[in-house]
């Protein structure tokens, strides 16, 4: 039985896939300070953020730029007490996730030197790093090859392939990251995540 028409289009014709997608990207990409650098600690505390927040509501509010003010670096967040860090964090909700970016900035001091690492296996090993925050802090921060797969991305390959599967589940996840992984660019670094 034949791919479906579109799936066929996408997987065969990588290149023009590619360029569509970094086309799209230029057009409709928006500037967020997250991407105006480099330094992986921004970069991950942009992604811990926007877990369960929406963008409008961490820059509207300042939530980003007031949490980087007060926490500028691992080495400020490691040894930050919890009153002050939770205050740093209040009006965002699920506390756990500024005690796990502690634990992480904790973790990049002792076993890192306080340099993030930058191979896939090695962040994924840091507290609360998972697959997506490893391969946006590889793409955004080190310039490395990287895919990464949230719920908009998901949605967006499922109408592509024609997948009818649950994308939530285990093997949902992996047919729609091996997906991605054929289908990103290595040569556009950038445009490593899906719109």
């Amino acid at each position: 039985m034949l791919k479906p028409r579109w799936k066929r289009d996408a997987l065969d014709a990588k290149k023009a896939f590619r360029d569509a997608l970094a086309v799209w990207f230029a057009a409709n990409g928006r500037d967020y300070p997250w991407r105006r650098t480099q330094e992986p600690y921004a970069i991950l505390i942009s992604e811990v953020m926007l877990q369960q927040t929406q963008i409008a509501t961490v820059l509207g509010r300042g939530f980003y730029t007031r949490f980087l003010a007060t926490f500028p670096d691992v080495n400020s967040l490691a040894v930050a007490d919890d009153d002050r860090l939770l205050k740093a964090w209040e009006g965002l909700g699920y506390y756990r996730r500024v005690r796990m970016l502690r634990e992480t900035a904790r973790a990049v001091i002792a076993d890192h030197g306080g340099e993030f690492p930058t191979e896939l296996d090695a962040l994924m090993k840091l507290p609360g790093v998972g697959r997506y925050t490893a391969g946006a802090l590889r793409a955004f921060s080190a310039g490395l090859p990287a895919v990464v797969v949230d719920g908009n991305v998901a949605r967006v390959l499922a109408r592509l392939m024609g997948f009818t599967s649950p994308v939530d589940d285990g093997a949902g996840q992996k047919q729609l990251w091996e997906w991605a992984e054929v289908l990103a660019d290595p040569a556009r670094l950038g445009f490593t995540t899906l719109p």
